[in-house]
């Protein structure tokens, strides 16, 4: 037995494709909506720490994931200027066990290409260009609308929509994601032969400059500044403000520029967290991934946490009879600790940065955010 038969997902994101393939691996029905109409072909990178990868295991997408991706061991902090000394390198702890890497760099669209096979590949029923648009619930199900049509009758819905998902809104949960201050520059590039892992630099005109190789010639490159409202900013006006934030950092940052100045593009994005406080689930409804908490990629754990939402809310959705309390407080005990561990960990470390920019003696800082780094990861 298990406690569900039947289970619509809203979002196609991680954390809903990673619950849809364990929930189909045990024998549930699944169908997942997606607002969207596909998944989402551009993108830049993500990374994946050691316990993302141990979930992405079970899956069973993991080997042909590593094919994609550039498995990875440590981190280097380098400082600005044109020659972009190495100041320390550090030991990544390997959060998923001694059977996988620390981390690893994958481009986004290829992850979802993974996810999606192996979901079709399990009977998963994939909906693009359906969104959720209403629910209603009775003692023994949820009845969803799609699109404002009747879509059917489910023993559960997860809302994994993202952070603004509009699950949480229509069950009347009213926390949701606050800004946090920092914005973000993502560019997808090509990748030196000496970049074999991520690299952080710290100091001069961004928060962080840095990047993530994501395959045998790709990476990512990141620039992060204070917040601000870039929305009219056209696509080429992007690149050049990227280019010109990137002159203060050499190394690698040559060819980032070099391909920019090719024609790369980037995108923008402000740093937001939030946790939704217990309970995340209003009675056959719950939330989990990006629409119960969301965090600053500074300790590179967003993702992660989402596959262990979905991993957990699996687990003891196939172990139990039914759906009752008992379920819900024990999903409950074991993520929102966690999940909120994280977010203030991720949270506070950018409020160091911030304090670190402010203050005369920032070199003499970057061994303190680094350590402090090291202690959440």
């Amino acid at each position: 037995m298990t406690a569900v038969r039947t289970v619509a997902i809203a979002g196609s994101g991680a954390s809903g494709m990673a619950a849809a393939i364990l929930l189909a691996q045990g024998g549930v029905e699944v169908d997942v909506f997606e607002l969207r109409g596909g998944l989402n072909e551009h993108g830049s990178g993500i990374t994946l720490q050691g316990n993302a990868l141990r979930v992405l295991d079970r899956l069973g997408v993991w080997n042909e994931a590593r094919e994609l991706g550039h498995p990875f061991e440590g981190l280097s902090l380098r400082a600005p200027g044109p020659d972009a000394p190495v100041v320390a390198e550090l030991p990544e702890v390997k959060t998923g066990g001694p059977d996988y890497p620390a981390g690893m760099g994958m481009y986004r669209p290829d992850l979802a290409r993974v996810l999606l096979r192996r979901a079709l590949e399990l009977g998963v029923r994939v909906h693009f260009g359906a969104p959720v648009t209403n629910l209603s619930q009775t003692a023994t199900g949820v009845e969803l609308e799609i699109a404002d049509a009747p879509a059917g009758t489910f023993d559960l819905l997860i809302g994994a929509d993202g952070v603004h998902s509009l699950v949480r809104s229509l069950v009347g949960i009213p926390t949701g994601p606050e800004p946090t201050g920092m914005g973000i520059w993502r560019t997808f590039v090509s990748r030196p032969a000496e970049v074999e892992h991520t690299e952080l630099y710290y100091g001069g005109p961004s928060y962080i400059a840095g990047y993530t190789p994501t395959g045998d010639d790709t990476m990512y490159a990141f620039l992060v500044e204070k917040a601000q409202d870039r929305s009219g900013v056209s696509e080429a006006e992007a690149v050049e403000i990227m280019r010109q934030q990137s002159l203060a950092y050499g190394g690698p940052w040559e060819s980032i520029r070099a391909d920019l100045e090719a024609g790369s593009r980037v995108n923008y994005t402000w740093f937001t967290s939030h946790v939704v406080p217990a309970p995340w689930n209003r009675g056959r409804v719950v939330v989990i991934g990006d629409a119960a908490h969301s965090c600053p990629p500074t300790i590179a754990q967003g993702a992660a946490q989402a596959l262990e939402d979905a991993l957990v809310l699996s687990e003891l959705l196939l172990a139990a009879d039914e759906l009752d309390d008992d379920l819900w407080n024990a999903f409950h005990s074991r993520r929102i600790p966690r999940a909120t561990a994280v977010v203030e960990a991720s949270v506070q470390l950018g409020r160091w940065q911030i304090e670190a920019d402010r203050e005369a003696d920032a070199p003499g800082l970057l061994f303190g955010i680094a350590h402090r780094m090291a202690e959440p990861a």
